[in-house]
């Protein structure tokens, strides 16, 4: 009588995350397992550091395999690419894991693919040869890890010693950063954080899941990325203004503003984040008007005091929690984003009252989604005027604000003087003549 044999330890989440990285290598963003997809904590994180290596050393990566496979990576087959890049870069990256297992586990898991079960020992061969050339692969240079796509701009805009800050940043991943509803002392001991600026705390170690840290079912903070944080605070309309906040989802930035006292109508087009946004509002107890609704396009019954417009971009800033999107996007995803960002803002403008605020801000590195965007704006847009924003509204972060009152964060720089970076930033801030 035939008895299965059962799955050898760790093919089963090396199998799972194999088909994550695969779906992301297709153009999926990353979004991490979680127990739906393995059910066993160390697995999981297990699986998501294989993931999030094989994502942030893709460069590397990409260099290591040209170098190992003659005739290029064989076309339809399968996860083979996908478990190939874990298995590298768990013997090149992650040597504590041990090598037996990569290369065992990766056989194994090629093998249960039908598609690409033909190249086991293709697959075998080259990572024996990446395991004997491993000291020599784990030696490559750092500047790999940004695609040129990006890095000869990135160069111009920041200069060298901003760039290989950029890499270690993208290496270092982004800790949690939280914005606090009010300044609390014993709060921030309890979530073990330290503040950063403002009302921003950092959380760099943590052993549970956000929705189990202190004080997020009684609603005492959310989750913003420190730079994310900066545009709402810098509006500066008349207090207890009607403040508009476009492109909201998933709400950080509308909170942010009913902290402030601004009555506040969140808009975004997209239906499924608005209802995360509502939840978010919810647990905090702030309520603000929701419309479901395209912010290039629509029309208030009266002008407001203040719009926010965090427009959609290339999110280029992001790497650090997304490494992929500085591989997924490309010279012509930009110039499609600006065309965007210049309809917003004309709408944006539109919805302002005479004397009012609008705050402009991409999470985008590039020059073209931000400071050429306000040199466009200035020049199109009549009775619209620069209100800079002065390194004294910013302390922790003067170093972000421009000669122009202009602010531009990016991954190298450390607010409050932490190590742990943050993500790349623009704003920009007008009046309404």
């Amino acid at each position: 009588m035939a008895h299965n044999k059962p799955d050898p330890a760790g093919l089963k989440l090396r199998l799972v995350a194999a088909e994550r990285l695969k779906s992301v290598l297709a153009g999926d963003n990353f979004v991490p397992l979680t127990a739906k997809e393995l059910v066993d904590g160390r697995d999981r994180a297990l699986a998501n550091r294989l993931i999030t290596t094989a994502l942030r050393r893709q460069g590397q990566l990409n260099f290591i395999i040209h170098s190992l496979l003659d005739k290029g990576m064989p076309g339809r087959s399968g996860t083979f690419e996908a478990v190939l890049r874990l298995s590298l870069a768990q013997l090149v990256f992650l040597p504590d894991l041990g090598a037996h297992s990569a290369l065992f586990l990766a056989v194994e898991a090629v093998k249960r693919d039908p598609k690409a079960r033909h190249l086991s020992g293709l697959i075998n061969a080259v990572l024996r040869s990446a395991q004997a050339n491993s000291a020599k692969f784990g030696m490559l240079e750092d500047d790999m890890l940004i695609p040129d796509t990006f890095g000869d701009t990135w160069l111009e805009a920041y200069g060298e010693e901003a760039i290989n800050g950029f890499s270690s940043a993208l290496l270092a991943g982004a800790p949690l950063d939280l914005t606090l509803k009010d300044d609390d002392a014993e709060l921030i001991g309890q979530l073990g954080a330290e503040k950063l600026v403002a009302d921003t705390v950092r959380v760099d170690q943590r052993d549970r899941p956000v929705d189990a840290l202190p004080g997020f079912a009684e609603g005492r903070w959310w989750v913003q990325d420190a730079a994310s944080a900066i545009p709402a605070r810098l509006l500066g309309a008349k207090a207890g203004g009607r403040v508009l906040d476009l492109c909201a989802a998933p709400g950080g930035k509308t909170a942010q503003l009913l902290k402030a006292g601004y009555m506040v109508t969140a808009l975004d087009a997209d239906a499924n984040r608005m209802e995360r946004l509502k939840e978010n509002l919810k647990r905090l107890d702030y309520s603000a008007e929701i419309i479901v609704g395209d912010a290039g396009t629509f029309a208030p019954n009266s002008p407001y005091d203040g719009v926010l417009l965090d427009a959609p971009c290339s999110a280029t800033g992001t790497f650090r929690r997304h490494p992929e999107v500085i591989w997924h996007r490309s010279v012509g995803d930009v110039a499609g984003r600006v065309r965007l960002q210049k309809a917003l803002i004309t709408n944006a403008f539109r919805c302002l009252d005479v004397g009012g605020v609008l705050v402009y801000c991409v999470c985008s590195l590039e020059p073209a989604e931000g400071e050429e965007q306000v040199e466009w704006a200035l020049g199109t847009l009549p009775g619209l005027e620069l209100w800079p924003v002065t390194a004294d509204e910013l302390p922790g972060l003067e170093s972000a604000v421009t000669a122009k009152g202009l602010v531009r964060t990016h991954p190298g720089m450390k607010p409050g003087g932490n190590e742990g970076g943050m993500d790349g930033f623009f704003v920009a801030r007008f009046r309404r003549r």
